[in-house]
């Protein structure tokens, strides 16, 4: 990204959604964005896959609105087709939906459909992993793993806290010693994903069981959901199944689950993929939603780990890290 003298720029590493929003509304403020994320895709855990003729969504399965801000926005989605009310609340073990009345939403296609709707008109490059970021003069210069420089007057760090830091570290930006250990204290869940192709699926409607337990806490019927043509079912393993079985066979974690979730799926099944979340949902947050540093130059982190977790959490992180941005050069 070039830039003159009187025009701001940011870099934002990471095409999630507190990535996209507040690529999106630094725009809107004059700024010139560019966006770096390592996936073939946008969206980060907001991921759609398809399977043949069967869709997925294998990260995210749907969120909720709550605070007036996000509303806003997801209004703005719906008017824009990409998004639409699932439900109101999802069916437990026992197989009986217990509705709330709070609505829960989807991507009217799959997941992405809201990050790729966030996307348009930004300046989004895919599959270009930072490897550091280092303050140089009055800009930031950030180097991707092909070797290309990237320079920008601020920065917004919204990939997971572990990959943020160590883009730092590689670059040689050290950050205070209060503000590194209150990173290193956010925690997150992995979580391993099975994609299943299943003759049918026997999951009650409105197409979701959540689990209160190991080894699995969510199992997912697609086409309920209204965005696969055929049987198509997501299942979320436990955080601790997770954790102990990350470096397992996939076979056996695939018989292992399956066997679990018998009840839900019916045999036989034609296929099945394996996707693994290493952070896949924040545990232990940093209770703002941004942490915002001037020094050596204006750099904010954000996420779903700051603040609140979620699709909703990770929203208005980037609203707050954008708010920040334009604090910290006087816009």
């Amino acid at each position: 990204m070039t830039t003159t003298e009187n025009e701001k720029s940011c870099l934002v590493i990471g095409a999630g959604i507190a990535g996209l929003v507040a690529a999106r509304t630094l725009v809107e403020h004059g700024f010139q964005v560019m966006v770096l994320d390592k996936g073939r895709g946008v969206g980060g855990r907001m991921a759609t896959r398809r399977i043949g003729s069967a869709v997925f969504d294998h990260g995210a399965q749907f969120f909720t609105a709550r605070d007036p801000r996000f509303e806003e926005l997801v209004s703005e989605w719906r008017a824009a087709d990409v998004a639409q009310e699932w439900c109101r609340g999802f069916a437990g073990p026992e197989g009986v939906a217990h509705g709330d009345g709070h609505p829960r939403y989807c991507g009217t296609t799959g997941m992405t459909a809201v990050p790729k709707y966030l996307a348009q008109g930004l300046q989004v490059l895919q599959e270009q992993r930072v490897t550091s970021a280092e303050a140089r003069g009055d800009h930031w210069r950030v180097r991707t793993e092909r070797g290309t420089i990237f320079t920008s007057h601020a920065l917004v760090l919204s990939a997971p806290v572990p990959q943020s830091i160590a883009i730092l570290e590689a670059g040689g930006t050290a950050l205070a010693s209060e503000t590194r250990t209150a990173l290193e204290a956010i925690r997150y869940d992995p979580c391993i994903v099975l994609m299943i192709l299943p003759k049918e699926s026997c999951v009650p409607t409105p197409g979701g069981v959540q689990f209160p337990g190991e080894p699995i806490t969510w199992i997912g019927d697609n086409r309920q959901k209204g965005i696969s043509p055929e049987a198509a079912v997501t299942l979320h393993a436990g955080p601790e199944f997770s954790r102990t079985h990350w470096d397992s066979d996939d076979h056996a974690i695939v018989s292992t689950l399956l066997s679990a979730a018998a009840d839900w799926i019916s045999v036989p099944v034609s296929e099945v993929q394996i996707q693994r979340w290493r952070f896949a949902k924040p545990t232990v947050l940093y209770p703002k939603p941004c942490l915002a540093l001037s020094e050596p130059l204006p750099l904010v982190f954000a996420g779903d780990a700051f603040g609140e977790p979620r699709v909703e959490g990770a929203a208005l992180s980037g609203l707050a890290a954008t708010s920040a941005i334009l604090t910290f050069l006087g816009v």
